[in-house]
């Protein structure tokens, strides 16, 4: 897997530093606070919504759209791996390589 890239560290760090239990941040005020630009943050929030990375928590009426904007929070850390990974993991590394002759 990829590491993650420079904007969407950047817009991650911006909805941890702006998400309160009141309000979420919407997608422009995480651009805003990430510095990045807003078709980047668009694009690099919709695959964070769809890898589960952000979740919108609610929506929010805003003066410069007719419609109310989503608000996200990051969504919390993933649960430890249960026993059937593990058994998998441990299959997987012992299955032999090398051609058998």
């Amino acid at each position: 897997m990829r590491p993650a890239g420079e904007v969407r560290m950047a817009l991650l760090r911006a909805a941890h530093e702006l998400a309160t239990p009141d309000c979420a941040p919407t997608l422009r005020e995480m651009a805003h606070r990430a510095q990045v630009g807003l078709k980047a943050a668009r694009e690099t929030v919709a695959h964070m919504r769809r890898g589960g990375t952000l979740c919108i928590a609610r929506t929010r009426k805003v003066p410069y759209r007719n419609r109310p904007v989503a608000e996200y929070v990051p969504r919390a850390e993933a649960p430890e791996p249960g026993p059937d990974r593990h058994a998998l993991h441990s299959l997987l590394c012992s299955w032999p390589t090398a051609p058998v002759a």
